[in-house]
């Protein structure tokens, strides 16, 4: 009897692995189709709220309009001058596995305005989260400008991310902000907030 509960045991292993690697596979073709019901729930949630005049965080009222998601087609930088535009942009760089590019560019217009005996520290951190060979947010630029950056963030000054930053943003506006325009998320935004201006 012990050695029917011992291959038993075994085979309840074997199908626990089989298991996992189906579960796995499932996972990931989960994975897609739950980011855009993950970022269709945050703007059916977002939308409301911000239609209302909620504050947000930065303690304004925004009110988002279908008008100002058809400037976000204008350019780039309009959509990224838009608070509202930088999440949806932001969760849709996060459905192609790209949102360290908004962040890095974030990163980088924040550090523009530190005040100089800051700017070591914040230089430190941005050069290790995006820009070193091994960072976890590691942004797409080739080995030349990669030390150069780390050359200049060795000896801030407010423009040591300028360049690199440029790179960053040409990247999004030739890239992933074409197709964020043909993207559902932003299609579907933009429908139903036009079909609550016509009601």
């Amino acid at each position: 009897m012990p050695g029917f509960f011992f291959s038993h045991n075994n085979m309840t292993e074997l199908n626990g692995k089989e298991d996992c690697k189906l579960a796995e596979g499932k996972a990931h073709k989960k994975k897609q189709k739950a980011f855009g019901a993950d970022l269709k729930n945050y703007l059916k949630c977002m939308v409301p709220h911000i239609e209302s005049g909620i504050k947000t965080s930065n303690s304004r009222n925004v009110m988002l309009s279908a008008e100002e998601v058809i400037q976000w087609s204008q350019s780039l930088e309009r959509l990224l001058a838009s608070q509202s535009g930088q999440g949806v942009f932001r969760e849709f760089l996060k459905s192609e596995f790209s949102e360290e590019n908004i962040e890095f560019w974030l990163a980088c217009e924040d550090y523009k305005k530190t005040k100089s005996d800051h700017l070591h520290g914040k230089a430190e951190r941005i050069y290790e989260e995006f820009v070193q060979s091994d960072a976890i947010k590691q942004i797409n630029i080739d080995y030349q400008m990669r030390e150069a950056t780390a050359r200049k963030a060795q000896e801030p000054t407010h423009t040591s991310f300028d360049e690199v930053q440029k790179t960053v943003y040409i990247l999004m506006e030739r890239d992933s902000y074409p197709r964020f325009l043909k993207s559902k998320s932003y299609l579907n935004l933009l429908n139903q907030l036009q079909i609550n201006t016509s009601k």
